[in-house]
């Protein structure tokens, strides 16, 4: 038997897995955890208690969280004590991974997470002072302590997830299974934890993010609030840039367009995961979009007057791809030369719709069209980076080469999208901004040289 003292005095390591919408989440309970007085270490292989936060959209993803789970069960015959698994995983497969896993000795859901510290309490016998308070002595993450998170990203960005669930129902998805519909995060809310995320985490560009973006505020105030929300979030003097990821095509107003084209604290870029553009994929797809609504889409944004990024996701081997259909979609790509394009193949998700769906495609087919798909995108990736070749960028630094540094411009988010590859005469800071020649154009990067 311990003493509270002594459990507060364990390190405690975290993995988390999958999207930055999982991200959140962690830094959420992180955030709880430090309220009660527990200690972090930066690397899970160092901790007392490990806390493994897991993804389950697709298979690859499954795999990934559970190799996880094992590397760190390895981790409790050297020294980690307790294992806490939580996350989709668990909110979906808990009585599989309970069976598979007995070495594990917490599985929390995701309506769980602010039970995480009783939890723990509970695995050493302890009983959990329901007026806990935060402690004094974590002083390596209080800077990163704000609002209710504490925050694992770089100080110039954070993520703001704006709402949870998703009601699209489209058939290949696990997301309404396991987050369930969706519900908006008040405006009074977001502003409060938006704030302290520039005033206390540093961030001068945030990152609105949900299952759909651009549903915001339908549930809670019976209409669209994305707009009124980007409004509020730019009145925060000390925020310079807000990217919006993750909106649905079908909700891609005029209205949006013009927003993103005329305010200048929006990046000039949009994420809007179009997944297929043949009609008939679509439609199996539940999809709203139509060939004919996707064209008109992108056109008003190739006819804007200001440039803006679009980012996509593509998805090939849906059941019942034709060759016709897949052709269509490399024709799109081929005449529209979106700047960043994901491809993924299907991934057969049971308890999902399309399981179920006639005319599979075999995998190799799968993998076929994926590699033709990518070839292409590889040239048209590099024609899209010479656009850029003698302009001048804002390029926010995030890190140190051999020969210099890297950084992101306003029509690169991060991890998803290249970098600027940038040399300089004077010494640069991370999050520091800085003003970048494009000299050269990468496959998926951009060369450049600051301009003193």
């Amino acid at each position: 038997m311990i003493t509270k003292e002594e459990l507060l005095s364990k390190q405690i390591g975290t993995i988390s897995l999958g999207c930055d919408k999982n991200r959140v989440d962690t830094e959420h309970f992180l955030a709880t955890l430090k309220q009660a007085g527990f200690l972090f270490c930066e690397k899970a292989e160092d901790a007392e208690i490990i806390i493994v936060n897991t993804c389950a959209f697709i298979e690859s993803a499954r795999k990934e969280s559970i190799q996880a789970i094992l590397e760190m069960i390895q981790q409790k015959v050297i020294n980690c004590e307790k294992l806490i698994v939580t996350g989709c995983l668990v909110q979906k497969y808990l009585e599989e991974i309970k069976e598979n896993f007995p070495e594990v000795d917490a599985f929390i859901a995701i309506s769980d997470y602010n039970k995480i510290t009783k939890i723990i309490y509970e695995l050493y016998n302890l009983e959990f002072p329901e007026n806990a308070i935060e402690s004094k002595e974590n002083e390596k993450l209080a800077k990163n302590y704000c609002f209710n998170r504490i925050t694992t990203t770089p100080s110039h960005y954070a993520y703001l997830k704006i709402a949870d669930g998703c009601n699209n129902l489209c058939s290949y998805c696990t997301i309404p299974s396991i987050r369930g519909r969706f519900i908006s995060t008040s405006i009074e809310e977001l502003i409060n934890e938006a704030n302290e995320l520039v005033s206390k985490h540093g961030a001068k560009e945030i990152i609105l993010v949900a299952q759909d973006v651009t549903r915001y505020g339908e549930d809670l105030y019976e209409k669209n609030m994305l707009i009124e929300l980007i409004h509020k979030l730019c009145e925060i003097k000390d925020l310079e840039q807000l990217r919006l990821l993750y909106c649905y095509p079908e909700k891609v107003t005029d209205e949006l367009i013009a927003e993103i084209g005329s305010n200048p604290k929006l990046c000039k870029y949009i994420d809007i995961p179009l997944q297929h553009v043949s009609t008939p994929v679509l439609k199996r797809m539940h999809r709203r979009s139509t060939y004919e609504s996707i064209i008109s889409l992108i056109n008003k944004f190739k006819t804007s007057s200001i440039f803006i990024a679009i980012r996509t996701t593509f998805m090939v081997g849906f059941p019942g791809e034709t060759y016709k259909d897949f052709k269509e979609l490399l024709k799109f790509v081929k005449e529209f030369k979106l700047s960043n394009i994901g491809v993924f193949t299907y991934s057969r998700e049971n308890d999902t719709p399309s399981a179920s769906f006639k005319k599979q495609i075999p995998n190799f087919i799968k993998k076929l069209r994926y590699k033709r798909l990518m070839r292409i995108l590889e040239k048209i990736a590099i024609a899209n980076n010479r656009y850029f070749t003698g302009q001048t960028l804002k390029v926010v630094c995030e890190g140190t080469t051999v020969n210099g540094y890297y950084g992101r411009n306003e029509y690169q988010a991060p991890d998803i999208d290249g970098v600027v590859y940038f040399t300089s005469n004077k010494q640069i800071s991370i999050g520091q901004m800085c003003d970048v020649m494009v000299t050269d154009a990468l496959k998926y990067d951009l060369k450049g040289e600051t301009i003193i």
